[in-house]
């Protein structure tokens, strides 16, 4: 008889993409709960998108970041005050008058105007959010939760990135501000909290208005499947790479971890399984093995509405 060898769920702990996570638990100092907590509450690991049937992202249907933040906030215990629009000399005002009372919470950006980080010399659509400490006539000083921390950039450049206009969400100019503490939140309490707001992401209710063509969860899977079977450009496989497989596997990790705290082991199981086959997509297309990563794709499929299930369950 052979035994088959049940893995077990190892939780991460390193660097990745967590900008918004790791930029509030900064502004929630000595009150943080953990990144991975909070990014668990955002409802982030709780779907997947193909955006006009091109564009993929382990993230709900529907989804953007700013779409869970006041969310993820209520269920961590916070509070916070956002500004947003205006002109570049508004904004510039706004940010300055804001410092005098501690660090400000900015974003989205577009993190091809941030040009302390190597290689960015220009817009590539891709959002960012960091903690501004300080500014004067010429250069902002800041928390850049890539890997820059006490970071120094040009005002000019700054305030271009901050503008966002090649970012598909949100407005320019958007900061946060006067957080508050409302209520201690354990994190088991946060992560409970936050399931219905999951569930809800997770079926896909509601109207999002997607541009024609756009896919979510196990059709989405499928789709980018067949996106990359047909031909995986430049493009397509740097965004997979550099963000959204590295993004999605420690997401779908944390959401492992945390529903393994509040006794959701079914769905802690799930998640885990997810994490890993989205994990294992990295090696083979950095190495251009495209049917390998396509048949990982249609493994992933069905494990959405497993989850779901599981989740509405209890389980």
């Amino acid at each position: 008889m052979v035994t088959q060898k049940v893995l077990s769920h190892v939780t991460y702990t390193g660097s990745g993409p967590y900008c918004y996570a790791n930029s509030f638990a900064m502004m929630f100092g000595a009150g943080a709960l953990s990144p991975a907590v909070i990014e668990f509450a955002t409802s982030s690991p709780f779907g997947m998108q193909l955006i006009g049937g091109t564009l993929p992202f382990f993230d709900p249907y529907g989804w953007d970041p700013e779409a869970g933040f006041d969310d993820a906030l209520t269920a961590l215990g916070w509070t916070s005050t956002v500004t947003k629009g205006g002109d570049t000399d508004e904004a510039l005002a706004r940010l300055k008058a804001s410092l005098s009372d501690g660090p400000v919470w900015i974003g989205p950006l577009e993190m091809g105007h941030l040009r302390h980080q190597p290689e960015m010399i220009g817009p590539i659509g891709a959002d960012h959010y960091v903690v501004v400490l300080e500014l004067d006539d010429e250069r902002v000083l800041m928390h850049d939760p890539q890997g820059f921390p006490y970071v120094s950039l040009p005002l000019s450049d700054f305030m271009t990135a901050w503008r966002a206009e090649t970012i598909n969400y949100g407005e320019p100019y958007t900061m946060r501000t006067g957080f508050t503490r409302l209520a201690e939140v354990s994190e088991a309490d946060a992560i409970r909290a936050s399931i219905p707001a999951a569930i809800r992401w997770l079926s896909m209710e509601g109207d999002h208005n997607m541009p024609p063509g756009t896919l979510g969860n196990g059709q989405a899977a499928e789709g980018l499947a067949a996106l990359i079977e047909s031909g995986c450009d430049r493009e397509l496989r740097g965004h997979l790479v550099y963000f959204a497989v590295r993004v999605g596997a420690r997401r779908a990790a944390d959401a492992a971890t945390c529903l393994a705290r509040v006794g959701y082991a079914e769905a802690s199981r799930i998640a885990a399984e997810r994490a890993r086959i989205i994990g294992s997509m990295q090696h083979p297309l950095v190495t251009g093995n495209d049917a390998a990563a396509a048949a990982l794709l249609r493994a992933l499929a069905p494990t959405y509405a497993r989850l779901l299930a599981a989740l509405e369950s209890g389980n």
